[in-house]
């Protein structure tokens, strides 16, 4: 069984023997139901439990409140119970989805003229390449898709142009291009193509302000979080973000703070994960998400971790979401804590092999079990007797931490 060190010390974010604690998870653009997190962590735990040599199980939740469940986890004799929470907004990621093929030829236009006009894509490749890579995929990708239904449409056309008028045959050849484009939609589940660029345009249709759908949601979240952080008998209140979900945390978490929910030295931390928080903060309309990201960066009353990992090609790894944000503070800030779930020292090469090319699944690796964990274990942070603060309290940043930011002067806040 695992040996976990628990200090006498205690941090001055959180307490460092945790018996209950509440875990609400934001999902990124995401349009699947919550129950898709609640099997993912019960595999995964349970695979991780058996890799590192502790006690891991789950129950439904009972009562009234968002979907979760109970996760009890047993380690060197120390019982913790922690519910976890989904705050789900997959049904405004549906409804952003509804986009016909045709339709979503007009949104790969309008995403990419917000993000070449303003200068956004080429400042997001000289931060980080990869996430550039990312957004340019959907775009390299639908326009071979339309070329391959028009060459297929001029084929039939000529075909017919030898037993009727050509301008006949080739005006009948166009009918094959949308049931071409609508095939490519439905093996979409294989290459994320309108799925990317689906996410992208919801990120760029403000320029870089929430729809006021997703805001007032928000507000909700910021209600429920600011309940459990008044519940005496929980230890700890963990806030997880994952991808998108990290600026939505960063957002929500200024919120409940400026609320009162949370007090200097409480029970508050934030797990950020796989961020890709430039995508929005280096749009021109995202000033309050800046604003955010600096209040939240000096704060007391919580702890912030954020792990990236730069196999993982979705994210900005190692990239200090407020510095490069131009949100960091000239002093005071204290926030976030940044290391890398090193991929390649935490899975085997076997492992590695499997899922390199599997760009969306190593994407989700920071939820999933490792083959030989280092001091990164999902599990053990949302399950396991030591608080987030206590468990990385003397942990260092991990090397190569990207502080540069890449947007325009009169975009920084003074």
């Amino acid at each position: 069984m695992q040996t976990v060190q628990i200090s006498d010390q205690t941090s001055d974010a959180a307490p460092a023997r945790v018996s209950r604690r509440h875990v609400f998870y934001i999902p990124g653009y995401d349009p699947f139901p919550p129950r898709r997190y609640r099997e993912l962590y019960r595999c995964e735990s349970t695979d991780q439990a058996r890799i590192s040599g502790y006690q891991i199980a789950q129950r439904p939740k009972k009562g009234t409140g968002p979907y979760g469940w109970v996760v009890t986890a047993e380690v060197d004799g120390l019982t913790t119970e922690s519910e976890v929470n989904i705050l789900e907004w997959s049904d405004i990621v549906k409804d952003s989805m509804q986009a016909g093929v045709f339709a979503t030829y007009v949104l790969l236009v309008k995403t990419a003229w917000v993000y070449l006009s303003t200068g956004v894509l080429f400042r997001l490749f000289r931060l980080r390449a990869g996430p550039g890579i990312a957004a340019m995929y959907p775009v390299v990708m639908l326009v071979a898709q339309l070329l391959v239904a028009v060459a297929a449409a001029l084929l039939v056309g000529w075909g017919l142009s030898a037993l009727i008028p050509a301008w006949l045959g080739y005006l009948l050849g166009l009918g094959v291009v949308p049931p071409i484009l609508q095939g490519f939609r439905k093996i979409d589940g294989r290459f994320f193509v309108h799925y990317l660029l689906l996410d992208f345009a919801f990120t760029a249709k403000h320029r870089g302000r929430n729809p006021p759908e997703l805001e007032a949601r928000l507000d909700e979240f910021v209600a429920l979080i600011g309940a459990a952080l008044r519940d005496d008998a929980v230890d700890e209140v963990l806030v997880v973000g994952h991808s998108s979900g990290v600026h939505l945390g960063v957002s929500v978490l200024a919120r409940v703070i400026r609320a009162g929910h949370a007090v200097q030295g409480c029970k508050l931390a934030f797990l950020s994960l796989g961020h890709a928080v430039p995508m929005q903060s280096y749009l021109p309309d995202a000033q309050e998400l800046r604003e955010d990201l600096r209040y939240l960066s000096q704060r007391d009353e919580l702890f912030w971790l954020d792990v990236t990992a730069p196999g993982d090609g979705c994210c900005y790894a190692l990239c200090d979401p407020v510095s490069c944000s131009g949100a960091a503070p000239a002093t005071g800030k204290r926030w976030p804590l940044m290391i890398s779930a090193a991929f390649t020292q935490s899975l085997t090469p076997q492992t590695y092999r499997k899922y390199k090319r599997r760009y969306f699944r190593l994407h989700f690796q920071y939820l999933c079990a490792f083959d030989a964990p280092k001091d990164y274990d999902y599990f053990l942070i949302t399950a396991g007797p030591l608080a987030l603060a206590e468990r990385f309290r003397d942990r260092k940043p991990s090397a190569s931490v990207s502080h540069v930011c890449y947007l325009p002067e009169s975009q920084h806040l003074s």
